[in-house]
């Protein structure tokens, strides 16, 4: 019997990995697309002045749908449970991404935007099942661990994101307008990825629907709508929007700062922003890592192979390109040395958690108010780094402030308490809007004063907010 549940659970988790890397590549090319829409859709001659503003209304209304509907998703899912709920997102996530020919082919800009809406609203369904699934699958005390390696292969996708965009949507389209060509040819360069990415996820929900999960029951006395009375979870709610707008908002700030401050090329700055999310990936595998139940040991040999990955992912990313339109390999390993050493860095300062996920989440939130503050403060040849390195710092972050929302929750309150924390994803809409109007009236670097009390906050929920009362 009992090996018959480990069976299941180990399913569980491989259903919901791979939902995660669907869910973070998605995301994370969207917000790509950012500089891909503000050539296609001419953004600077329809509103001068106010270009980066309306370019950010790609992850503004992407991240709104969480505003919208993730209190609604997640009653929904209470009632049709979790499997159904994964398979209406995927359906919505290709529904989606097909919209995006039509809204390109007539390049209509608020097409486009709709077709991200529906998009995310898909989006918002795989969060709001996935997280809870994965948190209430197992033992409370371990829910940071698997959270930290489902979030590690969300990472995977992120990473990818954008450095597929940069090479597949954003080089030939900037290569298409240095030839001549019309916005509307440079425009179709984004037609055939969604394309794609809407047929995988048709065939992967086909696939779910003749997969049996097993189930997370809880206490039927329990009401689902008691777990808005814990502050724990309206607190981490709070913690999220500030995380995720942050994110989001660093992010979509390194691609400005490096082609506004450093003069570096538009495709260049996206591929680069591939090191941020590289960074969020390592992290979060060290985070499955140490946070778990493995031994002192295996913990230490699972940490140097994913330093010795870091190495290869910092090296790949910044020697990989396309250059008028074919790949080339400029070796340069200086690069895997320094993502390397940031990796260890990473290491040391998780490990000065000790394991504790609130500990843990209250050193990271410190170090990327410090690292955003120097990127605020240095020279730009010294201040990219420390921004892309809070990549890095992020990792844990949204699992440990879930995990540590929904802690002392019964599973039958999970999903609404999913569906509220899930709602202040919106933070991903509204920081980088203000980033941006920021930005367009102030300076590239005034707006990296945001973000750094979106972290402030978050320090303060991990040291004391996150405390069960």
């Amino acid at each position: 019997m009992e090996q018959k549940t480990n069976s299941n659970l180990r399913l569980g988790m491989t259903f919901m990995a791979s939902i995660f890397f669907i869910f973070g590549f998605i995301t994370n090319f969207n917000i790509a697309m950012k500089d891909q829409v503000q050539l296609a859709f001419d953004l600077k001659t329809l509103y001068p002045g106010w270009e980066n503003f309306f370019a950010q209304l790609v992850n503004g209304v992407f991240f709104f749908a969480y505003f919208c509907f993730s209190f609604v998703c997640g009653m929904i899912i209470k009632k049709i449970g979790y499997k159904n709920g994964v398979i209406a997102g995927l359906l919505l996530v290709a529904t989606g991404s097909y919209l995006f020919f039509p809204a390109v082919s007539v390049l209509s800009y608020p097409l486009f935007l709709g077709a991200i809406f529906v998009m995310a609203t898909g989006v918002v369904f795989l969060q709001t099942a996935a997280n809870p699934y994965v948190a209430a699958l197992g033992p409370q005390e371990f829910a940071p661990a698997r959270l930290n390696l489902t979030q590690a292969l969300n990472g995977v996708g992120t990473t990818i994101a954008p450095y597929l965009a940069g090479i597949l949507v954003l080089a030939p389209a900037v290569l298409a307008l240095k030839n001549g060509a019309s916005a509307q040819q440079a425009a179709d360069f984004v037609k055939m990825p969604f394309i794609i990415i809407g047929s995988i996820v048709v065939v992967i929900a086909i696939g779910i629907l003749f997969i049996k999960l097993p189930e997370i029951k809880g206490d039927e006395t329990v009401a689902s709508m008691s777990a808005l009375r814990k502050p724990q979870v309206l607190l981490g709610a709070i913690g999220i929007f500030c995380y995720v707008g942050a994110e989001v908002g660093t992010a979509s700030q390194v691609s400005n700062y490096l082609t506004g401050l450093l003069d570096m090329a538009k495709d260049e700055a996206v591929k680069l922003t591939a090191i941020y999310w590289g960074g969020q990936m390592i992290g979060r595998f060290f985070g499955s890592v140490l946070l778990g139940t493995l031994t002192k040991d295996l913990k230490y040999k699972y940490s140097l192979i994913i330093m010795v990955f870091a190495f290869f992912v910092g090296w790949f990313i910044f020697s990989a390109g396309v250059v008028d339109g074919k790949f080339i390999f400029n070796s340069q390993p200086v690069y895997g040395l320094i993502f390397f050493t940031i990796a260890i860095i990473n290491f040391l300062l998780m490990m000065l958690g000790r394991g504790i996920a609130n500990v843990s989440l209250g050193i990271f939130g410190a170090t990327n108010m410090l690292l955003v503050l120097a990127g605020f403060l240095l020279p730009p040849q010294f201040g990219m780094w420390c921004l892309l390195s809070v990549g890095f710092f992020n990792s844990i972050m949204f699992p440990n402030i879930f995990s540590l929302a929904v802690n002392d929750l019964d599973p039958s309150e999970m999903p609404i308490a999913s569906g509220i924390i899930n709602t202040m994803i919106v933070g991903g809409s509204v920081v980088p809007l203000v980033m941006g109007a920021i930005t367009d009236s102030v300076s590239i670097k005034a707006a990296l004063l945001v973000p750094i009390i979106c972290f402030g906050y978050i320090t303060f929920f991990a040291l004391k907010g996150s405390k069960i009362r």
